[in-house]
């Protein structure tokens, strides 16, 4: 199902429209996919993708789409996709997105400062 198709459904279901943020990060986590996939997959060695439950899944992108798009702080993502695997999942779900999650943020090159910490406005 297309993103739009989605959302409208999720909208109606819900009775009102999602929030910007939320658009956004549905329409990259679908786009970029095969991408996110793959780094989830160079910091999961011993678990394959495929052997991650669907709901895992999910939440690793999502958070990895987070990590990448610099909108969300590294640790507020990665404490929002564990909260989200406790509360869905189980203890042992939440400390693996965690150990994956953790593991990519290792792997990723450091953020460029901002206007304001630069000294610059």
């Amino acid at each position: 199902m297309p993103v739009e198709g989605l959302l409208s459904d999720r909208a109606a279901s819900e009775g009102y429209e999602p929030d910007q943020f939320t658009v956004r990060s549905v329409a990259g986590v679908v786009a970029e996919q095969p991408e996110l996939d793959a780094e989830l997959a160079a910091n999961s060695p011993a678990w394959p993708l495929s052997r991650i439950a669907p709901l895992e899944r999910s939440i690793l992108r999502l958070a990895l789409w987070e990590l990448r798009s610099g909108e969300t702080p590294p640790e507020v993502a990665i404490d929002e996709a564990v909260r989200l695997a406790k509360r869905y999942s189980t203890d042992e779900a939440a400390a693996l997105v965690n150990g994956i999650l953790a593991g990519a943020l290792r792997t990723r090159p450091p953020a460029a400062p901002a206007d304001d910490e630069r000294g610059e406005s």
